[in-house]
């Protein structure tokens, strides 16, 4: 039996993450051509980090693209991710951080193709989701209750959104037609003022669960992986007090933190010069690695490290005392 966050006899809960962007998904938003041929790094990057979370004793949701999973080069890697007991998660199929532009068939469609897919290759049916670039809207969100998801994880509540955005406009080779289709990467200005705790969203078609992406409580700053191992290359001390200082914040405001992952913080320069233009690639891989290592090791120590799922069905569970996970399979297969 799941405990709800209250419980006195365990740490706060708290969630970790991995979107599974490979190569060909980082150079289509980044405008490099040759993206078309789906690159793929997954052979590589998936046993690092399984061995990372195997050596930590650590289970977690993995979100992947439909698209990835339709290609037979990806399909042992990602059985090894369901084999080692990790969730997966719906990640869109073709990884656009546009959906807010889509109609409601296409999206319907990028859900559906890619629950067919990974159902096959995984043998999991996701129950949650995770739009590419923090994208999402109004009628994808009504779709995933329709559809019998539990949970969503597309928002991202910093103010620093459009810096972001500034930066990778900065070191993208894109067309005026493509920077309009981005315009909304990584989000506004406003998305600082999200909740930093779970919530639901509440439509006539029902509720559907939010897990945001923590940032840094007060201050509303990036601390998922990428952005420490990021200020690492300047100070490693830096990145190291960043880290700590966000986790005392996160208890002392009673946030279990929802910690994100990406597969380049597993690959460095000694693996891939191709992706120099994502922040922290100029690092080895041996030296991302144990910093990561580092990281989880820290956050095990504070709070009850779970996948997605499970802090989404404690998270229900705390509120009604009722665990919806498994009503939430039943349905969507009945979608």
């Amino acid at each position: 039996m799941i405990r709800p966050e209250s419980s006195v006899t365990r740490p706060p809960l708290a969630s970790l993450s991995l979107d599974l962007d490979t190569k060909w998904a980082y150079r289509k938003t980044h405008g490099d051509p040759g993206w078309e041929r789906f690159p793929t790094y997954l052979p590589l990057v998936v046993p690092r980090f399984l061995l990372t979370l195997h050596h930590l004793r650590q289970k977690m949701t993995v979100f992947v693209v439909g698209q990835d999973a339709a290609r037979e080069e990806n399909f042992e890697p990602l059985a090894a991710i369901a084999d080692a007991g990790h969730e997966i998660g719906n990640h869109s199929f073709n990884h656009e951080p546009w959906l807010h532009l889509y109609s409601e068939r296409d999206l319907v469609s990028e859900l559906a193709r890619t629950e067919e897919h990974l159902e096959r290759v995984t043998g999991q049916c996701p129950i949650g989701f995770r739009g590419p670039g923090f994208s999402f809207c109004e009628t994808l969100l009504k779709i995933l209750i329709r559809r019998g998801y539990l949970y969503d994880a597309s928002t991202f509540p910093t103010f620093l959104g459009p810096l972001a955005r500034m930066y990778y406009f900065m070191n993208a080779r894109l067309s005026r037609e493509q920077r309009e289709d981005r315009k909304q990467l990584f989000g506004g200005f406003r998305e600082g003022f999200r909740p930093l705790a779970p919530f639901e969203w509440q439509f006539p078609e029902g509720r559907l669960l939010e897990i945001p992406v923590t940032t840094m409580p007060l201050f509303r700053l990036p601390i998922h992986a990428s952005y420490i191992l990021y200020l690492a290359g300047f100070s490693p001390t830096l990145a190291r007090t960043w880290w700590r200082n966000s986790l005392r914040l996160c208890r002392w405001s009673g946030i279990g933190p929802s910690l994100l992952l990406h597969p380049l913080d597993f690959l460095g320069c000694d693996d891939d010069s191709d992706l120099a233009f994502f922040p922290a690639m100029n690092q080895p891989s041996q030296t991302k690695i144990e910093l990561v290592h580092w990281m989880l090791e820290l956050l095990q120590q504070q709070f009850d490290v779970v996948p997605m799922r499970q802090h989404a069905a404690a998270w229900k569970l705390g509120r009604d005392g009722v665990d919806r996970t498994q009503q939430a399979v039943s349905h969507q297969k009945s979608v």
